[in-house]
């Protein structure tokens, strides 16, 4: 095999792997979210089918794949079939540069692999917000070629909201580049490595606790989860913008919210709570004597702060009722912007002054 087969070869069952684990991951959270809730409010949640329920995440697969897919007479049908495709490929296109490991290098027949990346770019994070961006595209291409009043309005509010938050989203991680001066999500991660007060969200002269919560915040207004998810109000809108959506075009809009949900809470980790770096230095396989497993330890305490991030999003469901959108908008302008904007400046001083 040439060397460029053997790359093209490895490349791919590594982003096979990838998808594999975030589908496996988009499951889950399905069932975990119907759980979670129900235990918070007091009921149990699914539990007809498989033992406790846990097989009900395959049901609505294969109902929402049998289901009868209908396009309304007046629709844009290009549009309206290419919406969903649209919002779901930028949701896995960001998983390429997430460290979901060390940064450990293996030579394959000449070709130097980087195991735990499909790809350590120098712009990773520059390159998670363009793709990100685009999910809007499919979002607002979706409310307007349904032809439904209904769908138009929950596109236009999606726009107006991902243009909002996504600034904040971008405003609270220059702090940590101004820390780490890469853009490199593995760099960024190495930087963190140590006892847990190396980590960003704790590590002097500038700890970015402030940027931590409008980054979570911001997020979950991203991905239109409760309290912002104006765009698909039930109560208002109907479902917003995939209101005449069935079938697997609604699995793809679906589908693409968890994946969004999963990749800003990978972010997160990398950036603020040290990504696959455990709360102390070093892991504990190698203090037994079995340092070539403790990339079990490192992937293990990374998917650790992902799913607790995840939780993070099931516990607002159940606890907070959805604003208002004028409300919405002005907490973005006036309160998250100002906030980002003056933890760059004291981030900044604190680094002038005083070093990383």
């Amino acid at each position: 095999m040439t060397e460029f087969g053997l790359r093209l070869a490895i490349s791919l069952t590594q982003i096979a792997a990838v998808m594999g684990i975030v589908v496996v991951t988009v499951l889950i959270l399905t069932l975990a979210e119907r759980k979670v809730l129900g235990w918070m409010q007091d009921r149990m949640g699914p539990m007809e089918v498989g033992p406790y329920g846990i097989l009900q995440p395959f049901a609505d697969a294969i109902k929402l794949f049998f289901k009868e897919d209908i396009v309304p007479a007046g629709a844009n049908k290009l549009l309206f079939t290419a919406a969903p495709i649209l919002c779901l490929i930028p949701a896995f296109i960001g998983f390429a540069v997430i460290p979901w490991g060390p940064s450990w290098t293996i030579n394959v027949n000449g070709v130097i692999v980087k195991p735990f990346v499909i790809s350590d770019i120098n712009i990773g994070i520059l390159y998670i917000l363009a793709f990100a961006s685009l999910g809007a595209y499919g979002i607002i291409l979706g409310g307007w070629a349904s032809n439904s009043k209904y769908s138009l309005l929950g596109g236009l509010r999606s726009a107006a909201q991902i243009i909002s938050y996504e600034l904040n989203v971008g405003l609270s991680i220059v702090g940590v580049l101004i820390l780490t001066g890469s853009l490199s999500l593995v760099k960024i991660t190495d930087a963190q490595e140590g006892w847990f007060w190396d980590w960003f969200l704790f590590k002097m002269p500038a700890p970015q606790i402030l940027a931590f919560v409008v980054y979570v915040i911001s997020s979950v207004a991203e991905t239109n989860r409760v309290p912002f998810d104006l765009p698909e109000a039930e109560s208002e809108l109907v479902a917003g913008f995939f209101t005449e959506y069935s079938g697997l075009r609604f699995a793809f809009f679906f589908l693409a919210e968890y994946a969004n949900m999963v990749l800003v809470s990978c972010v997160a980790a990398a950036l603020f709570l040290g990504g696959w770096h455990g709360p102390y230095p070093g892991t504990l396989m190698e203090l037994v004597g079995l340092g070539s497993w403790s990339w079990i330890e490192s992937t293990m305490w990374f998917a650790v702060k992902t799913y607790f991030f995840l939780f993070l999003f099931f516990w607002l469901r159940a606890t907070l009722p959805r604003l208002r959108y004028d409300q919405l908008m002005r907490f973005g302008w006036k309160v998250l912007l100002p906030i980002a904007l003056g933890n760059i400046v004291v981030t900044a001083l604190a680094v002038f002054f005083f070093g990383t």
